[in-house]
């Protein structure tokens, strides 16, 4: 793996000079042994998400026992940027619930990042950015540090993050470590299999689970009684914390939220909320204490979504009224006022909704890893496929990790087991990939009368009526079907000429090439510079036996788009001519 960063001795430099913090004048001894580095290193679209773990090592006697070090993942793009979730680092000195790294032994932390997809992602680059403070020293707040060569804004540059805006997020970026470029979307080819579509398998690895239990308070207290620290609801979310605690493929999140009923002054319920969130977690903590896992806590204030969110699930008579006026006013002390002038209902308010309010919530945020593929692989291997769902079963075969023969039976059992339309489709698929154009039809078949036709169908139909040879049949089909489908279905009937008249540059040159006319496919691709054009040539030159032209094409994709240097080993049209000798 590449060391992208090494810690320059200026962040020292920068510190001392800028600040007159020596909170990290001893983090710079082995400071050229710190390293950050991403896996993978070209991103790659999975799902819908970008993901990717990245790796920072913290050498032994390195980090300042009273230091904390923000840092956070952010993909940029050309207008815009997705930040992800943000890590801090501390000293062991340092009181707060951060990952502490040691200073005698240092330390090796590695954090997953996963972003949803966006278009604009295509061409983007994976960011870290650091903050840095020290709350026993001079350094109180969190300052912007580059990662790139350890300064610090300057006194302009400071005056830019504050204002905010464009200037301020273009300075960010500058002052960011790129840990990984761009994104793999790219297609393969246009035969007929490799054109039909697959429905989502609706997987997730990680789900999260929320498990609430509450403290409830007096009216106007933030103290809490026996009885209430020792409630039914609350030993229930204990015993699940201390379960989950046995199970490895669970990271549970718990914090502690203070709340205040919308009645009485503001300010004063604001306070009363902190209160609260600091009684609750102290009860929390000795609550949780077998459970060991740091608590977060914060105050909200009056909580008037809890109020509508009652009132809505309530018996009340007048409850739509009481509704519009929360709608209608802003203002904390105008609701509340309004609703007071409703006697009657104010009566009923304070009785069976007002003391729902005044609480501390204990939350449990539990992030749920299922199987890993690897493990889901050898369950289809023993055919055990009874303790797969059919999510697990309709990913695992998606993965490319099974062979031919696994992979149709997993979806065969999915279908067999499940009869929807996404488990029919998907082996209908597989089928038409291993050249069984009748098993592949009548899955399809399978799949209209399981949920009816739908786009992913109507175009498989068109394609493996194709594959079939029933281009009349076909051709009932394509006019719902995709532009690659339409142009197929004239290759299909034998008319390739036609075909590559439909089809404009690289789909005409796939087309040509389907009836190995590669000196026809070249010219198709004459005036196409694209890393994908180059891609084709290099698999059009390998056809013809002309390894150094298709050496130099296959570089010339690479280092315009650096993940094919991967595609080109599994590439059917690549891999019985792809060598150490085009290894770049």
């Amino acid at each position: 793996m590449k060391n992208l960063f090494k810690l320059s001795a200026l962040l020292v430099v920068a510190v001392l000079t800028l600040t007159g913090c020596n909170c990290f004048k001893k983090m710079a001894k082995n400071q050229d042994d710190i390293a950050i580095y991403c896996t993978p290193e070209v991103l790659v679209l999975n799902n819908g998400r970008v993901d990717a773990d990245i790796t920072v090592t913290f050498p032994e006697k390195y980090f300042n026992q009273k230091a904390v070090l923000k840092v956070t993942p952010v993909i940029i793009f050309e207008g815009g940027e997705v930040a992800g979730t943000t890590q801090y680092f501390q000293g062991s000195k340092v009181d707060d619930n951060y990952t502490v790294i040691s200073k005698d032994n240092g330390g090796k932390y590695t954090m997953h990042v996963s972003f949803p997809y966006d278009d604009r992602m295509e061409v983007c680059a994976l960011q870290l950015r650091a903050e840095i403070k020290c709350p026993k020293g001079k350094c109180k707040e969190f300052t912007l540090v580059s990662l790139k060569d350890g300064q610090l804004p300057t006194k302009d540059e400071a005056a830019v993050l504050a204002a905010g805006g464009a200037a301020a997020d273009a300075l960010k970026r500058q002052f960011g470590l790129n840990v990984a470029v761009g994104v793999n979307t790219m297609q393969r080819d246009l035969a007929f299999a490799d054109e039909m579509m697959t429905m989502e398998s609706g997987y997730k690895n990680v789900t999260t689970e929320v498990t609430r239990a509450n403290y409830m308070y007096a009216i106007n207290s933030s103290t809490l009684t026996n009885k209430a620290k020792s409630t039914d609801e609350l030993n229930a979310f204990q015993k699940k914390a201390a379960e989950q605690m046995e199970n490895d493929r669970i990271k549970q999140n718990i914090y502690v939220n203070g709340y205040a009923s919308p009645d009485g002054p503001e300010k004063f319920n604001d306070k009363l909320s902190q209160a609260r969130s600091e009684s609750g977690k102290k009860a929390a903590e000795k609550l949780l204490e077998e459970v060991g896992l740091p608590l977060d806590a914060a105050s909200y204030g009056e909580d008037w979504e809890g109020f509508k969110e009652l009132v809505a699930n309530s018996n009340i008579e007048d409850k739509e009224l009481i509704l519009s006026v929360l709608n209608s006013y802003e203002s904390s002390s105008e609701r509340e006022s309004q609703i007071k002038n409703m006697s009657q209902v104010f009566e009923d308010l304070k009785n069976e909704i007002l003391p729902q309010l005044r609480r501390a919530q204990l939350v449990n945020s539990s992030d749920i890893t299922g199987k890993t593929d690897d493990e889901m692989a050898a369950l289809v291997a023993a055919g055990d496929f009874k303790q797969l769902n059919e999510a697990e079963m309709l990913h695992i075969a998606s993965t490319g990790k099974l062979s031919e023969d696994d992979k149709i039976a997993t979806l065969e059992a999915a279908a067999k087991s499940y009869k929807s339309a996404a488990a029919y489709n998907n082996l209908g698929v597989a089928y038409a990939q291993a050249g069984d154009a009748d098993k592949a039809a009548d899955a399809f078949e399978d799949a209209v009368r399981a949920g009816g036709i739908s786009m992913e169908l109507n175009n498989n139909l068109a394609l493996v009526n194709l594959m079939k040879g029933n281009t009349e049949d076909a051709r009932s089909y394509t006019e719902g079907a995709s532009a690659a489908t339409k142009a197929l279905a004239d290759a299909a009937e034998g008319n390739y000429a036609a075909a590559q008249s439909q089809l404009e540059g690289y789909n005409a040159a796939i087309a040509a090439a389907m009836n190995e006319d590669y000196e026809a496919a070249k010219k198709f691709l004459a005036n196409d510079t694209t890393a994908k054009a180059d891609y084709l040539r290099a698999v059009i030159a390998a056809k013809q036996g002309d390894m150094i032209l298709a050496t130099a094409e296959l570089k010339s994709a690479i280092a315009k788009e650096p993940a094919y240097a991967e595609r080109c080993y599994n590439d059917v049209n690549l891999r019985n001519y792809v060598g150490k000798s085009i290894i770049l």
